[in-house]
């Protein structure tokens, strides 16, 4: 086996341990991936649609943009940058990161922009991507809880606060 194949057996995720890392569904990861990939196709129109101006804030703007939408088709697909060849790898190493991480970054990315410079083609350009770090993020809080488990354990720090109450009363008399 050649060093590079090495390297891209090193970098390709694992499907099982990725499924089982994150707790997400498979609808839920198919979802967070088509939403990165609106997200980068309206980044890529509106980064372009910024740059036709003569406002420098603007131009800078319309390019990170451009480069969010490029970021975003890296990471979410890399079927769409077949041409490039470290677009695999990058993947891989992107499928690794937590939720949470992925959420921070993909948040931050889609807000900087915006911060440049506030007009309506930076903010409605960048909604998309900054909901699926949204997305990503509600991943990383986890499953909500059944009324089951939660009335479960309801009970059980029903009765502890019982037996803590009538402990210190009995220690009292």
């Amino acid at each position: 086996m050649s060093s590079q194949d090495e390297q891209f057996q090193a970098g390709a995720p694992d499907p099982a341990a990725s499924s089982t890392d994150d707790g997400m569904t498979w609808w839920y990861r198919w979802l967070c991936r088509i939403a990165g990939v609106i997200g980068g196709l309206s980044c890529a129109f509106a980064g372009l649609w910024n740059c036709v101006t003569i406002n420098p804030l603007n131009i800078a703007a319309g390019v990170w943009m451009m480069l969010n939408a490029f970021v975003l088709f890296l990471c979410e697909a890399p079927f769409c940058c077949q041409f490039i060849e470290f677009a695999n790898a990058v993947s891989a190493r992107a499928d690794k990161l937590r939720p949470w991480q992925k959420a921070a970054f993909y948040c931050g990315m889609a807000v900087f922009p915006v911060v440049l410079s506030l007009t309506l083609t930076t903010l409605f350009g960048n909604a998309i991507a900054f909901a699926t770090g949204v997305l990503y993020g509600m991943s990383a809080l986890g499953k909500k809880g059944d009324a089951i488990s939660y009335a479960r354990i309801h009970q059980q720090q029903k009765q502890m606060d019982e037996e803590k109450l009538t402990g210190t009363l009995e220690g009292q008399g």
